[in-house]
C-alpha cells in the first residue's frame, strides 16, 4: 500500500478503510493530552524549553509542542477555540465562565471543585435567572482559521475542540450529590437545568462550527456517562434525561460540519453504545479497556462497522506501572484486536498521567509506527 499523509491516515481509518498503518493522537484533544510533570519530563528528553501552554486548566494538560510530535510522528493537531479568561481568586484558585470556582490542593496534579454555585435547595426561578455564559462572545472564533491553517499545512488531521453538551456542566454548577439526587427527587427541576445549559452549549458550537466546521476533520465531542463497573446513570434514566439531548447537540454538530464525531466518555458505556450510534456517534474515545465489558474484541465484533474507536492504550496499569516491553505488547495486542478494516486511532485511554514514565510514552508512538499487523503481512 502507498504511503498516506496523516491527515489521509485519519480519515481513512475513521471511514473504515483500511490505512497504511494505524494513525496515532497525542494530545489533539484536552482528554489525549499529557498532564504538565510528565510533559516536563518528555520535553527534557527531546531537548524542548519552550513553556508549556495549557489547552485545559482544571486538568492541566498541555499543547504538546510541535517539534514533540513531529518527533513521535503524530498524525493528528488540536484545533482549540478560546473563552474568556478565568477570574483568579487566590493562590491556585480560579472562577471560570460559569461561575465555578476550583482549587488546587498542595501537592496535587489537578483542580477540584470548591464551589458549586446552584447546589442545595433552588427552584426553576433559580435556574432561569442564573448569570450563563455569553455564547457569542467572538473570543470563542479568534484564531480559529489559523488554527485550521497551520495544521493542514503540515497535512495533519484537524481535531476541533467543541464545548462539552451539558452533563459536566450541570454537574459542576449543581455539585455531584445534588445532581445524582435530583434524579430520584426532583426531575423537572434537572431537566430546567439540563436544557439551560444545553441552550448556551449548542449557541457556542454554533459560533465555532460557523468559523471552522467546513474545514475540520474531526470534532470532539465530551460528556463523561460512563464509571469502572457502568454508567453513572441507569439506562432508562440516560434514554429519558440524556440522550434526546445529546441528540440535539450531535444533529447540531453534523449538520454544520462533514467532520466525524468523536464522543469521549470515560469507563463502561457498553450498555448504551447502540443509542450512540443511533444519536450520531461516529468515534468513541478513550476506549476505557479496563472498564466493565468494554474488551477490544467484543467491541469490535459487535460495533466494528459502525463505531470508530480511538485510544485504547490502558492507563490504569500498563503505561504506569508497566515495562516498555510491556507497553509494546499492549500496543501489538489492540493494533491486532481493533485496526483491521480501519477504525482505529492509537492514543493513551485518556491523557497520560504525571506517573507515566517518559520511556513507556516513547514505547508505545514508537511501536505502533512499527508493528505489523498480521492482517496486512
Amino acid at each position: 500500500m502507498a504511503q498516506m499523509t496523516h491527515r489521509e491516515r485519519v480519515v481513512a481509518a475513521l471511514s473504515h478503510r483500511q490505512p497504511d498503518m494505524v494513525p496515532m493522537d497525542l494530545a489533539s484533544t484536552i482528554d489525549s493530552s499529557i498532564v504538565v510533570e510528565g510533559y516536563e519530563r518528555l520535553k527534557s528528553h527531546f531537548g524542548v524549553s519552550a513553556q508549556a501552554v495549557l489547552t485545559n486548566r482544571m486538568m492541566r494538560v498541555v499543547d504538546v509542542d510541535e517539534r514533540i510530535l513531529t518527533s513521535l510522528d503524530i498524525d493528528t493537531r488540536g484545533v482549540f477555540p478560546a473563552g474568556p479568561p478565568d477570574v483568579t481568586i487566590g493562590e491556585d484558585r480560579y472562577r471560570d465562565e460559569w461561575g465555578v470556582e476550583r482549587v488546587r490542593p498542595a501537592g496535587s496534579f489537578y483542580y477540584d471543585e470548591l464551589r458549586f454555585p446552584l447546589a442545595g435547595e433552588i427552584t426553576l426561578a433559580d435556574i432561569a435567572r442564573y448569570p450563563m455564559p455569553d455564547p457569542h462572545d467572538p473570543i470563542r472564533r479568534k484564531g480559529l482559521k489559523e488554527q485550521v491553517r497551520q495544521v493542514h499545512a503540515l497535512d495533519c488531521a484537524a481535531v476541533l475542540n467543541l464545548p462539552s453538551a451539558f452533563v459536566h456542566r450541570t454537574q459542576y454548577l449543581r455539585g455531584f450529590t445534588d445532581w445524582f439526587m435530583d434524579f430520584a427527587t426532583d426531575r423537572r427541576l434537572l431537566a430546567a437545568l439540563f436544557d439551560a445549559v444545553l441552550e448556551v452549549s449548542l449557541a457556542q458550537c454554533q459560533e465555532i462550527l460557523a468559523e471552522v466546521g467546513a474545514e475540520v476533520d474531526v470534532v470532539l465531542a465530551s460528556d463523561d456517562l460512563g464509571t469502572q463497573r457502568g454508567l453513572m446513570v441507569s439506562p432508562g434514566d440516560y434514554r429519558e434525561l440524556i440522550k434526546p439531548r445529546h441528540a440535539r447537540y450531535f444533529q447540531l454538530i453534523h449538520d454544520m460540519t462533514p467532520a466525524k464525531v468523536l464522543f469521549h466518555t470515560c469507563g463502561s458505556v457498553v450498555d448504551i453504545l447502540g443509542d450512540m450510534v443511533e444519536i450520531g456517534v461516529d468515534v468513541l474515545h478513550p476506549v476505557q479497556v479496563s472498564a466493565r465489558g468494554m474488551d477490544a474484541v467484543k467491541l469490535k465484533a459487535a460495533w466494528g462497522d459502525k463505531l470508530a474507536f480511538w485510544g485504547g492504550i490502558d492507563t490504569q496499569r500498563v503505561l504506569c506501572r508497566g515495562t516498555p516491553d510491556e507497553v509494546r505488547a499492549e500496543v501489538a495486542q489492540r493494533i491486532e484486536e481493533l485496526g483491521r478494516d480501519g477504525g482505529y486511532v492509537l492514543g493513551a485511554v485518556h491523557n497520560i498521567q504525571p506517573d507515566v514514565p517518559v520511556e513507556n510514552v516513547l514505547a508505545m508512538y514508537g511501536h505502533a509506527r512499527v508493528y505489523h499487523p498480521s492482517y496486512a503481512r
